[in-house]
């Protein structure tokens, strides 16, 4: 997959990307939301928009889309806001299995991290 250069760090580009807005004042998202798409662009939507519901054709977590389209968290966070108040996405919390349900061992978690430092 080609990813075209995109200046995140451009507080400008991020002003207008956000229409001015710095937080999603009405939803809340974790980093690790799952977010899906329910329908497709419309016409005159927004680029990012776009790009964000052709990554969740599949369940893709809040901080992977803010990797897969550098941008802020922050700003991803947002921009899923209008997404959900326009019923295209579904954002979805993980849940654990259970009162009972166990994390997983540390030394997995240690071996996880690891690997992602490494990539």
């Amino acid at each position: 997959m080609i990813r075209r250069p995109v200046d995140s760090g451009d507080p400008d580009r991020l002003y207008t990307v956000t229409g001015g807005r710095t937080r999603s004042y009405e939803r809340s998202f974790d980093l690790v939301t799952l977010i899906v798409k329910e329908s497709g662009p419309a016409p005159g939507m927004q680029s990012e928009h776009i790009r964000i519901l052709q990554l969740c054709a599949r369940p893709v977590a809040v901080v992977e889309l803010a990797s897969l389209l550098d941008l802020p968290v922050g700003v991803v966070k947002i921009l899923l806001c209008d997404l959900l108040d326009s019923g295209r996405i579904t954002a979805r919390h993980p849940q654990s299995s259970g009162r009972g349900a166990r994390l997983p061992a540390p030394e997995t978690l240690k071996r996880v991290l690891v690997g992602l430092q490494n990539l």
